[in-house]
């Protein structure tokens, strides 16, 4: 990647959040000849083709993949959500085409001591915590780093149209999913701090088993580069049997500090200064405090910077109190596993909006959290029918089922159950394809028909 002057730059997908874009502006300010390929027609991907207006010299062969596009590249820039058994990726390995992604562009070039934390549940919120952490450090004397950047999966700044901005003083901090890890296999790279926050079965749709699941989660730490000089540092929570696991497999290693952090780490003091609901996010705050004491910020930075932190959107997010009823949204929720921790995060009576695409997960311990713990579940998607079972199944049920062909109609349904006291949690336990583009897509639309709610 030293020069792409000249080179043949396919881009492999260029979605709808901002990656392939980042890619493309890079590639072109790079003296390469980029061409874009997407399954999806150009009115999907009209978002993204307009911030690209200023580089009319990209080509775009979009709704399909041509074979000849493939043969001809000399570096192919896959999205992460293209499969490592896609058929055109193996015919570019066939011919000895160079294949690598932005996460591993990026990581290959940036300068700065990179911060990466992954898990399956609640590394977006865990991200931003703990850049704000660290920028809390910005202002000490003490504190040896220029600048704090977050981006990776969470998606605030670009990664490579920054890479110009990034120096060897300042620190990044990045959410990677398990596709992105998969792809850091390439390089055999990972960033110096790397955190696992939980994990628990997700996107059995792509990896197949739990066990892949994991083993591509677990390249954040092998893949770490082991430096006597410069230590590599892994994070686990102590609450996690697996990272456990791997905790007693890798502080052995050479060069490498582990760490571990549970919720019970926060003291009450710093629990007083932040507002996010649930045990789940005392985790994710613990987790990111960790992080911060290693780079040294003390306790009282971080219990007086929490009141300045803003919450990410459609995690736990109160959208209205009408009628003394509380509507939160929580679309992040695209795990069993996540909608059972926002569930846990309330003691009032709770009406539950859930279902979505199909992932192939398991919902036998949701079914039986939301029966023992929900008033009423409405349900919505590919999924309705495999979450209601899964609540039918626990002997103690005691709550009222529903089933809606939209969200609007769930939403009025919920109107008709719900009463004063109660919350309305919007936290589907699924991905969102089935029905929406994303889940953002899915949470702006709960907000929408909340807000009109008496109006």
């Amino acid at each position: 990647m030293e020069s792409l002057t000249g080179k043949k730059v396919l881009i492999m997908g260029l979605g709808r959040f901002g990656g392939g874009v980042d890619v493309a502006e890079f590639a072109v300010n790079n003296g390469a000849i980029v061409t874009v390929t997407d399954l999806a027609a150009q009115d999907q991907l009209a978002e993204s083709i307009k911030q690209l207006k200023d580089f009319p010299q990209i080509e775009y062969h979009l709704g399909s993949h041509s074979l000849a596009d493939f043969e001809q590249a000399d570096i192919i820039v896959a999205n992460p959500a293209v499969t490592p058994d896609n058929e055109f990726i193996k015919i570019a390995k066939q011919h000895n085409k160079l294949i690598t992604s932005q996460i591993n562009i990026f990581l290959e070039l940036c300068p700065a001591t990179t911060i990466g934390i992954t898990g399956a549940n609640g590394k977006s919120t865990t991200a931003a915590l703990t850049a704000h952490l660290l920028r809390a450090g910005l202002t000490q004397k003490d504190f040896k780093y220029s600048n704090v950047w977050l981006s990776g999966n969470i998606g605030n700044e670009p990664l490579l149209t920054s890479l110009d901005k990034i120096t060897a003083d300042d620190l990044v901090v990045l959410e990677l999913s398990s596709f992105q890890l998969e792809q850091l296999v390439q390089i055999k790279k990972s960033p110096k701090v790397a955190l696992l926050t939980n994990l628990t079965p997700n996107h059995l749709d792509r990896h197949g088993t739990f066990e892949n699941y994991c083993v591509a989660k677990e390249n954040i730490f092998k893949l770490q580069k082991l430096d006597a000089n410069c230590p590599a540092v892994s994070i686990f929570c102590a609450e996690d049997e697996i990272s456990i696991e791997w905790f007693e497999k890798y502080k052995q290693d050479k060069g490498r500090t582990c760490l571990k952090f549970s919720p019970d780490d926060v003291t009450k003091e710093i629990c007083d200064n932040f507002s996010l609901p649930g045990r789940a996010n005392l985790s994710n705050l613990a987790a990111a405090a960790t992080i911060a004491k290693y780079f040294g910020i003390g306790d009282e930075q971080i219990k007086n910077s929490l009141p300045e932190f803003k919450p990410l959107p459609h995690r736990l997010e109160l959208v209205a109190r009408i009628d003394s009823i509380a509507w939160y949204n929580d679309s992040i929720a695209t795990t069993p596993q996540s909608t059972i921790a926002a569930i846990e995060a309330f003691e009032q009576p709770k009406i539950i909006i859930a279902g979505g695409y199909d992932k192939n997960l398991p919902f036998d311990q949701l079914g039986e959290k939301i029966a023992r713990n929900a008033k009423a579940a409405i349900l919505i998607g590919q999924t309705a029918e495999k979450i209601a079972e899964a609540i039918k199944k626990c002997p103690e049920n005691q709550t009222k089922i529903e089933f809606a062909d939209s969200l609007a109609e769930a939403v009025h349904s919920a109107i008709q159950i719900a009463t004063k006291g109660d919350v309305v949690l919007l936290s589907p336990a699924c991905a969102s394809y089935d029905m929406f583009d994303n889940f953002q897509h899915r949470g702006q639309e709960f907000i929408r028909l909340v807000q009109k709610i008496n109006t």
